[in-house]
C-alpha cells in the first residue's frame, strides 16, 4: 500500500461541490489535480471557490504543513486524464451522466489506473457494467465538506478487484482520510440512513408539524446529530438530495425515498439549499 504523496497523479472529472471539494483536500495534502468539466466558465468559477476552500482549510489548521500544495490543471477535455494514476468520476447524481462520463473516461486511462465513483447511491456494480476492466472501479463516497470530515465510505463492488481496494485506502491515507470499507448496495450505509431521514423532516415541515428550524433543534438536542437533517440536505444540494432519493426509491421501492413535495418545490424554484443562497434556510448570498 503506497502512502507517498509524491507517486500520486489524481484527475478529477466533475467540478461542482464535490469535486471542487475533494481537489481541495488533494492539493492541500500535496497531491497534483487535473479537474476536467465541460466549460471554461465553470473551470473558472471552479479554481476561485477551491482557492477559497484552500484558505479555508488553512485557516481550519486541517492541511499538512510540511508539503508544498500540490498543482492544480484545469481541462475541458476528457483526454487530459490518460497520464492519471487514479480518475474520480465527481458529476451529477443521474445514471446517464454517470455512465457517458465512466465508459469514455475507461477508454482514455490506461490499465492499471483506478477508477473510484463518487456516488452517493448508485450501486458499483451497476457502473462496473460500464467500464472495460470491472476489476478497476471502486465506490469512494466523501462526505461535504471533503477537506473538514475526515471518514470516508469506501464501496467494494462485487467485481472490485483486492489490489484496488487497498490501493484506495492507500491515497485516502495520504489525503489524511480515515476508511470504513462496506460491501455494495444501493445508497451504500450512509445515504440508506440520511436521506430517507431528510425526506422524511422535510415532509414534517411540509404538513406544518413543525419548522425547519424547530425539527433539526430536536435532532440536535435529543439526538446528537451535529448540523441537523434540513441544514445537512442544503449543504449537499436539495437538488443532488432529490435526484439520489429518486436513485434509492427507483431501485428499492421504499417510499420513504420518494421525495416529498415541498423537496421537489424547492428544487423548481431554484431554492437548492448553500449554493443557491437559500433552501430550507436563507444564506443571504450564494455560498462558494
Amino acid at each position: 500500500m503506497s502512502t507517498d504523496f509524491g507517486e500520486h497523479r489524481l484527475a478529477i472529472v466533475g467540478a461542482g461541490v464535490m469535486g471542487t471539494n475533494i481537489t481541495t483536500l488533494a492539493l492541500g495534502h500535496g497531491v497534483p489535480v487535473v479537474l476536467v468539466d465541460v466549460s471554461e466558465s465553470v473551470l473558472e468559477q471552479a479554481r476561485a471557490t477551491i482557492k477559497g476552500k484552500l484558505r479555508h482549510a488553512q485557516l481550519m489548521g486541517v492541511l499538512p504543513a510540511d508539503r508544498p500544495q500540490g498543482k492544480l490543471t484545469t481541462s475541458v477535455s476528457l483526454d487530459d486524464i490518460a497520464d492519471a494514476t487514479t480518475v474520480i468520476e465527481a458529476v451529477t447524481e443521474v445514471t446517464e451522466v454517470k455512465e457517458k462520463v465512466l465508459t469514455a473516461a475507461s477508454a482514455i486511462v490506461r490499465p492499471g489506473t483506478t477508477l473510484i465513483s463518487n456516488t452517493s447511491c448508485i450501486p458499483i456494480d451497476e457502473m462496473a457494467s460500464w467500464v472495460a476492466r470491472p476489476g478497476e472501479l471502486v465506490g469512494v463516497h466523501f462526505m461535504n465538506p471533503s477537506y473538514l470530515i475526515k471518514m470516508v465510505e469506501v464501496i467494494r463492488g462485487p467485481r472490485t478487484d483486492a489490489g484496488v481496494v487497498e490501493a484506495v485506502t492507500g491515497l485516502l491515507t495520504v489525503l489524511g482520510r480515515e476508511s470504513l470499507v462496506i460491501n455494495d448496495s444501493t445508497g451504500f450505509v450512509i445515504n440508506r440512513l440520511l436521506h430517507p431521514l431528510i425526506n422524511t423532516a422535510a415532509m414534517l415541515v411540509q404538513e406544518g408539524v413543525a419548522s425547519a428550524e424547530v425539527v433539526d433543534g430536536l435532532l440536535e438536542g435529543c439526538l446528537g446529530h451535529s448540523t441537523g437533517p434540513l441544514r445537512t440536505g442544503d449543504l449537499i444540494g436539495l437538488d443532488n438530495l432529490v435526484d439520489s432519493l429518486n436513485v434509492l426509491y427507483e431501485r428499492r421501492g421504499d417510499e420513504s425515498c420518494r421525495p416529498c413535495d415541498l423537496l421537489l418545490a424547492k428544487v423548481r424554484d431554484g431554492h437548492l439549499g448553500r449554493k443557491s443562497g437559500r433552501g430550507f434556510y436563507d444564506y443571504g448570498k450564494v455560498a462558494s
